[in-house]
């Protein structure tokens, strides 16, 4: 089963399908339905290492935290666009939660390298010009909308040929 650990962010999805009709039409982009930020991708799953990993996370605690949206953003590069995303801040109290979440599960999974917390926009498929594609994700104004982080949630990804579709195995409240 393919799962990852993720910060639900749907609560805002309208928001989300907003700012991507504001995305630069010179490109072909892939957008993204559901809105997360992924705190460890985990990868296809043996069914026995399910239980372990739903026993390691119910260890977890931390205070809830609230971030706000920040601005948008590029992965891997301005040059070479792959993913449009949005950036959260405070970033520390997110870095905290996926290094503990990391180190709880350091037995079963391999560590997360290079980690940035953020929510993806939509992926890039083909952009006609980067140059002016860049100057147009800079025109949208990102709201700085406060959301409040109170759980964390183990999530199965079934890869579809209309894109992945996500279904919560469980949700870890805290406070």
């Amino acid at each position: 089963m393919r799962l990852f650990i993720a910060i639900d962010f749907n609560n805002l999805k309208d928001y989300f399908s907003e700012l991507q009709e504001h995305l630069p039409k010179n490109a072909k982009l892939s957008l993204a339905r559901s809105f997360h930020l992924t705190l460890k991708f985990l990868g296809n799953v043996q069914p026995d290492n399910i239980k372990k990993t739903k026993d390691e996370l119910k260890k977890i605690k931390f205070e809830p935290f609230s971030v706000f949206l920040d601005d948008i953003g590029v992965f891997p590069s301005e040059d070479y666009v792959r993913v449009v995303w949005i950036r959260l801040n405070p970033e520390d109290c997110i870095l905290e939660l996926q290094k503990y979440i990391d180190e709880k599960l350091h037995g079963l999974f391999k560590k997360e390298n290079d980690f940035k917390p953020h929510i993806t926009l939509a992926r890039a498929k083909f952009i006609e010009d980067s140059k002016s594609f860049i100057e147009g994700l800079k025109k949208i104004n990102i709201e700085n909308k406060k959301i409040r982080v109170d759980n964390f949630r183990l999530v199965r990804s079934n890869l579809t040929p209309e894109g992945p579709v996500y279904d919560d195995l469980e949700v870890f409240w805290q406070g």
